[in-house]
């Protein structure tokens, strides 16, 4: 089985797939990893400014990953920002039926009451020492994905009162079967 989690910046992705990694014992990959490998390779002029064109960018090699999987009957997870809402597109019925996809975005309101939470929690799991995490930004980029999710028919988790990592991880692993 391979997990996508998508979604949001700053909605907890990596906490969740480093939950559901020692929960399932399935291996995770970051997409962010795989983007600054691409950027310090210089494989790519893109940058971490960048976010929708590195999506596009980013996918087919995320794809292939994914596709070599499950033909290798390998459980993975796989989290990050650059899961384009068409995802599904990538892939034929037989890899389709391996794949448990979620989406994860936080509500505006959320983000405006719990913000300083947000920034607080936002190296927990990977220690990013210059993120600065900006409101309208977060705001903007969860109503994408809802859009994305809605238009492309993706379970979404939208966080709009509380947040339990471990809830979402049970939640997660529930829905998809395991």
């Amino acid at each position: 089985m391979v997990i996508l989690i998508g979604g949001s910046s700053h909605v907890g992705k990596t906490l969740i797939a480093q939950k559901l990694m020692e929960k399932l014992h399935y291996p995770y990959i970051s997409l962010d990893h795989l983007k600054m490998a691409f950027i310090r390779t210089k494989k790519t002029s893109l940058t971490v400014e960048d976010d929708y064109e590195m999506r596009y960018f980013l996918w087919p090699f995320a794809a292939e990953m994914i596709k070599t999987a499950i033909e290798n009957k390998q459980n993975m997870i796989v989290e990050g920002c650059y899961i384009p809402g068409e995802w599904k597109e990538s892939f034929s019925p037989e890899y389709l039926s391996h794949i448990y996809t979620t989406f994860i975005t936080m509500s505006k309101e959320y983000i405006e009451d719990k913000f300083q939470l947000i920034k607080d929690y936002a190296s927990v799991i990977e220690k990013r020492p210059d993120d600065q995490p900006d409101m309208d930004r977060l705001i903007k980029c969860s109503e994408n994905f809802r859009q994305d999710c809605s238009k492309f028919d993706i379970p979404l988790i939208d966080i709009s009162e509380n947040y339990d990592a471990d809830e979402l991880v049970c939640d997660i692993i529930k829905n998809a079967g395991l």
